[in-house]
């Protein structure tokens, strides 16, 4: 063997083991976050029943909004263009990058308070507290991101826990209230104690003065990011409000019921990016004819894993599911198989969209999130309006796997333009 090839083989060891490390921390990471929203929705779910559930998912829904517009905004861009690149560079990105995330939770939760102050009722209250909330919740989500490009996850996977632990005594606090917007608040507030805690982690001041320039310099990614995202959580939103004014309230809180049933998938699915996103960037950098399988990999084993979990729910006796879900339960049981295909179609099509956001095909992956949200929003709404629940559980199911195949369709595509015509995305200043 060559001096070379000896070379060779302990660096592409420490290579590996360096990403295995990354994405341990990424999948400690998501577990934290995982249980942090399952424990919140199970006691939200047992402490406030049926009804007032669907008012609580009413504005986490819209929460999920919010978030996908300071995403695509603030930190997709980051995680394409500042992965692994000098602690300088990075730093100086950061401090931008959290910024426009705190702006943009400024903006849109003044926009949520004035809304729940027009609408009373049950559901206003609600979203004027998360209106209150969401500049801290959106700079706690900055910080993860931040440490997953900058390769660290394991403060990712502290500041996670930090929340946890303060989701505690908030959560006791809220019981006795016993309102939708003492849990709302409750929520929001240990959030901002972890968006404290990752401002001492990282020793970066978010500028949110430097916002405009942000924006302004990553327009090509973050405009066509923003869309794409907005597309995304706007359309499950749709889907709620469309199924909540279809069906009842009380349809929204069962779909909600299993797909918390469903929880550690569906977490992992909403910070995917965290993890798979700068880890595509750098196989594109280092190896990009492994890209398309790297992709394959993290999409179908999440796939695999969801419906080997929806199987393990099919068996779960009832006299658990109620200890789970309390009321809400013999809502939900029901909705189990259609909402586990389509967990397990959007787990495949998020190995594809990872390859397409390391790619920097904007474009592309735009495509692909229109056309799948589209199709989510008529599969929710049409089966709703032809069999309830269960129809909009099934229409969702059939959306999600059609999107799947798109997302898949276009990597291929993007795949063959970078191989003759390669254009790095990553930047180092």
């Amino acid at each position: 063997m060559t001096i070379e090839g000896e070379k060779t083989r302990p660096k592409a060891a420490t290579a590996r083991r360096a990403l295995v490390g990354r994405l341990s921390w990424g999948l400690a990471d998501q577990a934290a976050s995982s249980i942090s929203n399952f424990v919140v929705g199970i006691y939200v779910a047992r402490s406030l029943g049926v009804t007032a559930f669907g008012v609580f998912s009413l504005a986490w829904v819209t929460y999920g909004v919010v978030l996908n517009v300071s995403r695509g905004l603030a930190t997709d861009p980051l995680v394409v263009r500042f992965s692994g690149v000098p602690d300088a560079s990075w730093r100086q990105a950061v401090a931008r990058s959290a910024g426009t995330a705190l702006g943009v939770g400024a903006a849109l939760g003044a926009a949520c308070l004035v809304a729940g102050l027009g609408l009373g009722g049950r559901v206003g209250p609600a979203f004027t507290a998360l209106g209150v909330m969401l500049p801290g919740l959106l700079l706690q989500d900055a910080w993860r991101f931040s440490f997953f490009a900058a390769g660290s996850g394991r403060k990712a996977f502290v500041n996670d826990v930090v929340w946890g632990v303060a989701l505690v005594p908030a959560m006791v606090v809220a019981a006795r209230v016993g309102s939708v917007a003492a849990f709302v608040l409750a929520w929001g507030a240990s959030a901002t104690v972890a968006a404290g805690y990752g401002y001492l982690q990282s020793g970066i001041r978010p500028r949110m003065t430097e916002a405009r320039g942000w924006l302004r310099e990553q327009r090509d990614l973050g405009y066509r990011y923003l869309v794409e995202n907005v597309s995304l959580s706007g359309a499950s939103q749709l889907r709620a409000y469309g199924l909540g004014a279809i069906a009842g309230v009380g349809a929204v809180g069962a779909v909600r019921g299993a797909e918390l049933l469903l929880g550690p998938f569906l977490a992992v699915l909403m910070g995917l990016s965290l993890v798979t996103v700068p880890e595509a960037a750098r196989v594109l950098r280092r190896a990009p004819h492994r890209l398309g399988a790297f992709c394959l990999a993290l999409g179908g084993g999440q796939a695999a894993a969801a419906v080997l979990w929806g199987g393990a729910l099919l068996l779960m006796p009832d006299r658990l599911g109620e200890l789970v879900l309390g009321d809400v339960w013999h809502s939900s049981a029901q909705l189990i198989v259609p909402v586990t295909l389509g967990v397990a179609g959007a787990g495949l099509g998020t190995g594809a969209a990872a390859g397409l956001r390391a790619l920097g095909a904007a474009r592309r992956s735009l495509r692909c999130q229109l056309f799948a949200s589209a199709c989510y929003v008529g599969g929710g709404l049409g089966g709703a309006a032809v069999a309830g629940t269960v129809g909009s559980a099934w229409g969702v199911a059939a959306a999600t796997v059609s999107g799947s195949a798109v997302w898949w369709l276009h990597l291929r595509s993007a795949l063959h333009e970078h191989h003759h015509n390669p254009l790095p995305e990553v930047r180092t200043s």
